[in-house]
């Protein structure tokens, strides 16, 4: 492997989805990394969090995957979600960086993070990633300090400190939110999401979830227990609502901060 050839750099695969369409504009090439340090309560994807583990794959496999289907992905590109893709940057660095330079054309890239592996002490890993990024999709878990640990076993500073420097660097960002019942749905949490996102004049979406339950077979299958099994799945047509309240609250933290 050679980090000044991108097409050589390899990384721990989950999984590759060849046809996503809710990564990310378009439909994609979905890349799941494997590894996440996050242990979020409602995570879909729990077998995606032991590092270590995974199938060792290279940029030129997945272009090369990309290519053969280039026709589809004319209105996409590439996706890197995972897991959390930032906790292998030299490899979702490479990727990007050959996506961008591709001989058959460029194409877009989307990274799709929780932030919670960017460094702020270590910005230099991540310089390879962010300058070959067209659009974050930024998941918000939740607004609150404790809250954002008890829910997800980590606290928020570095995914904070990641849309800093998103911001800083004028990076479209889409910000997504999961609303689970009696957690992240009530007015004062969501009012707290409203004025992180204030801050940051590169959001150019606002995506509110609503919780399901779909995943809990894959607990069953794994052996883990699941957290939320007293908890409903969140009512859809609520949606609409919490999202408004989301955006009021930005709009209101905007005109106090003296922004548009």
């Amino acid at each position: 492997m050679d980090l000044n050839d991108p097409l050589t750099v390899c990384g721990r695969v989950h999984s590759i989805e060849t046809f996503g369409t809710v990564d990310g504009p378009g439909t994609r090439l979905v890349v799941f990394t494997q590894g996440c340090p996050m242990r979020c309560a409602y995570c879909h994807n729990p077998d995606t969090w032991q590092f270590g583990i995974g199938t060792e794959t290279s940029v030129k496999e997945i272009l090369a995957t990309f290519n053969r289907n280039r026709a589809f992905y004319r209105n996409g590109g590439i996706t890197a979600t995972g897991g959390e893709p930032l906790a292998q940057p030299e490899f979702v660095g490479a990727l990007f960086e050959a996506a961008h330079n591709d001989p058959r054309g460029r194409i877009h890239t989307c990274l799709d993070s929780s932030g919670i592996a960017y460094n702020p002490e270590t910005p230099e890993k991540f310089e390879r990633i962010l300058d070959n990024t067209d659009l974050v999709l930024l998941d918000i878990k939740h607004s609150d300090p404790k809250g954002h640990i008890n829910l997800c076993e980590v606290g928020s500073e570095r995914p904070l400190a990641f849309g800093d420097e998103l911001n800083r660097r004028g990076i479209k960002v889409l910000i997504r939110h999961v609303v689970v019942p009696g957690i992240t749905d009530s007015a004062e949490e969501l009012a707290g999401v409203g004025r992180i996102i204030a801050h940051w004049d590169n959001v150019i979406g606002l995506d509110v979830l609503p919780y399901h339950v779909m995943g809990v077979k894959k607990y069953e299958e794994i052996g883990i227990p699941y957290k939320l099994s007293d908890t409903p799945a969140m009512d859809a047509k609520k949606i609409p609502e919490l999202r408004k309240q989301i955006l009021i609250a930005r709009t209101l933290e905007r005109k106090k901060l003296g922004m548009r």
